[in-house]
Order: structure tokens, then sequence, then C-alpha cells
């Protein structure tokens, strides 16, 4: 690969990392050809772009972000890596990820590392906290329908103080008549 080719493969990762928050890097050594064949088509059929990438590549790609990457260098930038990209979500790869070694009934794939909106998570283990992160349009039906629940609350209290005062009032009418 020529410097000229590199560069260009850096500039296109370095916009890459910038539009889209959500990537995944992982390790996929030790897989066979049809295994890999699988897991991109489970990565295209779930709109997630699937690349295998040097190490080096990706650390000049992340050098040139305003965001610290340095801590991927020793533990994630090692090895085989694949990296995920997701415009949409970051809780999709991590789906994927488990879905693919329950499937495959190996533990050939390994995340590495994920960046989910700038924020890092290193090694393997972090695969089920990734998992249970909300997504924006998770946290913000969240906020709504706790400001929304004090509304709803005053409401019902008043619709029912109502409905009982009517109630006192027809019955002292009543003893009133009798």
């Amino acid at each position: 690969m020529t410097r000229e080719e590199k560069g260009a493969i850096i500039e296109e990762l370095s916009e890459k990392f910038k539009t889209v928050p959500y990537f995944y890097i992982t390790d996929a050594s030790g897989m066979s050809v049809a295994e890999v064949n699988k897991l991109r088509r489970m990565c295209f059929d779930q709109g997630i772009e699937y690349r295998v990438i040097k190490n080096t590549l990706i650390r000049k790609a992340l050098e040139t972000l305003e965001t610290d990457y340095a801590s991927f260098d020793e533990a994630v930038l090692t090895g085989f890596s694949g990296v995920m990209f997701h415009a949409e979500s970051g809780k999709v790869p991590a789906k994927l990820i488990k879905q693919y070694r329950k499937e495959a009934g190996n533990d050939k794939l390994k995340l590495k590392g994920a960046s989910v909106d700038y924020s890092l998570f290193i090694g393997h283990d972090q695969l089920e906290t990734l998992l249970t992160l909300k997504t924006k349009n998770e946290l913000i039906g969240d906020v709504i329908a706790l400001l929304q629940s004090p509304a709803k609350n005053v409401i019902s209290g008043l619709q029912s103080g109502g409905n009982k005062l009517a109630g006192i009032l027809k019955t002292l009418s009543e003893r009133e008549a009798a």
C-alpha cells in the first residue's frame, strides 16, 4: 500500500469517526472464512458497516479527532481489528456481537473497545454494560414520561376530588330532602 493510499484511508476513517458517534472495535481472529462471512451478513442485515482495518491506520485516524482515544492504544489497538460502525444506535453492534456468539456457539468474536457518544468502553467485559445503555430517544422518552406523570397525578387528583365533592353534596341534599 502506498503512502497516498494510506493517507486516503486515514482521511476517510477520520471523517467516518467524526460523523458516526457509535463504533466498536472487535477481534475476530481465529474465525474461519465461513464464520467471517456470516458475521458480515449479519452486520449488513442490521445496518452495521463492518471493516477490517490495520491498527496503525485506526490509531492515526483517531489522533485527528478532538476526543482523546489514547487509552485505546495499548488495550484495543493490538492484533486483528475489525471496526463496526452504526449511525443510529450504540446498542445494535453490542446486540449483534452477543447474538453472533450465541448462534456460533463459540467465543471467537470479542469486543476490544467501543465508543458510544464519545464515551469509551474497553474490554469484552463491557459488552453487558453496552447492552443496557439506553439510546438517546429512549432517554428522551423517559424524561417526557417523568415530566408528564406529575401533571397526570394532579389532574386525576382534581377529577377524583370533584367526584367526591359531588357525591358529598348529593348525599347532603338527599338527607335534607328526607
